[in-house]
Formats: structure tokens, sequence, C-alpha cells
């Protein structure tokens, strides 16, 4: 993360997680079973940035719908849809360019 304090407005206010670590150069963000770590890098160019992760749910269709009512804009391309792997996904960027892809196993 480049600055903190935008990276702890999107995954609050936009993708609905809770703060459980807030330190100098460090955050941790939960959400469900799903906790997230975040380091303080303020030379990350986000245009260089391939940062991913992935995020396992067994409520795609909630996640998603939560997230467009939020007005969290979904990736271009990234609209919720089955894949061939047979994982029913869509994905978000984050403001350093991280992409979270979330799916559900079907």
């Amino acid at each position: 993360m480049r600055d903190k304090q935008v990276t702890q407005a999107f995954y609050v206010n936009q993708l609905g997680f809770t703060v459980s670590g807030d330190y100098p150069d460090y955050l941790i963000l939960y959400r469900d079973e799903v906790e997230i770590h975040f380091f303080h890098f303020p030379d990350l160019d986000p245009h260089q940035n391939y940062g991913q992760v992935y995020i396992r749910t067994s409520h795609i269709d909630a996640v998603y719908q939560s997230l467009v009512q939020n007005g969290t804009p979904i990736h271009p391309g990234g609209e919720l849809a089955l894949k061939p792997w047979q994982q029913k996904e869509f994905s978000v960027i984050d403001p350093d360019h991280n992409l979270l892809t979330f799916g559900q196993a079907l």
C-alpha cells in the first residue's frame, strides 16, 4: 500500500472489511474468513503493480451484490461470471492496482 488511509478507506468502506491491526507501516484487515495484511510501500508504482489476491467465498452472489449496491467499481471485464474452470468469479482493483478476484467453486 502506498497510503494506509486510502487503502483502509477502500477496503472498509467499499469492500466491507474490518480493521484488526493498525500499525505505523502495517495494516491488517478481515472480512468473514479472509484476513489481508498490507505493508507500507510508498514507492509503489500502481501501473507496474501485478499484485493479485484470490478470495474464496461460499456466498459469491451475495458478496457481488453487496459490492455493486455499495458502488464499488467492478473490474472492466471482471463482472460476475461462470468460468470454464467451474468457478463463479468477479474482480475489483484496489487503489494500488492490486487485483482482487472473488470466487466460488460450483
